[in-house]
């Protein structure tokens, strides 16, 4: 009796099964990875006026530069900036700033606390440092424009649970990932007080917008076939265990915007992914 055929035929099953598993497998990988098929969850949201975040830019970025830890009256002068906009718009006796020490100087951490003081808070910060050498307009000027402006709106719709903005010192480097970046500082303290974190959001660099091809780059070339090559959209980013977070922000801001929303929930291995104030709360878990 000739066994071939059924031998053949049990090595093609194999191969079947072998495909269809990795093909599973990578589906699931992309569905982690990219988060699809999240439903915009529709809001209708207030305003910002362009013409004040623009204002902020300008102001931190052409009248305060440069911004990095060796001028630092300049960082002085921007911290006095933001708390006296955090000033206009905050609760009474819900303004905090937060000594930064390192060199021999304090810098400053500026915190504003809306909603109310007991249970897990959500934190949305934005370092208003730059880079040595540039003026820093989209890193980090646009963060902390939004961040202000987001004070404005908790101001006029109190959130039903503690929501705490901070403008962070020193995130840039030399102190880029270092014990002396105020968002480090900040996160231990929170440990430190026993204060559970539900949620950090860091604004970084929300402030640049092309749609000339080839406008978006990526640390690695295989996310050139998962994501637009236009730098025309905001990206959501996180690690693969903050899967749920993330659709539930996504979904979150495609529902507030026309603007096109991805994400990417990728370890910390990927070059990028940790690179701002966010990867301090990681630290801190």
């Amino acid at each position: 009796m000739n066994l071939q055929p059924f031998r053949m035929a049990s090595i093609l099953r194999a191969g079947l099964l072998l495909t269809s598993l990795l093909a599973a497998l990578l589906a699931a990988v992309l569905f982690v990875v990219t988060a699809p098929f999240v439903i915009p969850v529709s809001s209708s949201p207030e305003v910002v006026d362009p013409a004040r975040l623009r204002a902020h830019v300008r102001h931190l970025s052409v009248e305060l530069h440069p911004r990095d830890a060796d001028n630092f009256e300049n960082l002085d002068r921007a911290a006095e900036y933001i708390h006296s906009e955090f000033r206009s718009v905050a609760p009474p006796g819900r303004i905090e700033v937060q000594e930064v020490i390192s060199g021999g100087r304090a810098y400053k951490n500026v915190i504003v606390h809306f909603g109310p003081s007991a249970g897990e808070v959500v934190v949305v910060g934005a370092h208003y440092d730059s880079h040595a050498g540039t003026p820093g307009a989209d890193d980090n000027a646009s963060g902390v424009a939004g961040l202000i402006e987001l004070a404005g709106l908790l101001s006029r719709y109190a959130p039903s649970g503690p929501v705490d903005l901070v403008a962070y010192a020193l995130e840039e480097p030399p102190h880029f990932q270092s014990d002396s970046m105020g968002s480090v500082q900040h996160a231990r303290s929170l440990r430190k007080a026993g204060r559970a974190v539900r949620l950090m959001l860091a604004l970084e660099m929300i402030g640049f917008f092309s749609d000339e091809a080839g406008s978006q780059r990526y640390p690695h070339p295989w996310l050139a076939w998962l994501y637009p090559e236009e730098g025309n959209f905001i990206a959501v980013v996180g690690r693969p265990n903050d899967l749920l977070a993330t659709r539930r922000v996504k979904g979150l801001m495609a529902g507030a915007t026309d603007l096109s929303v991805q994400s990417i929930n990728a370890p910390r291995s990927l070059a990028g992914v940790d690179w701002s104030d966010h990867g301090s709360f990681w630290d801190e878990g």
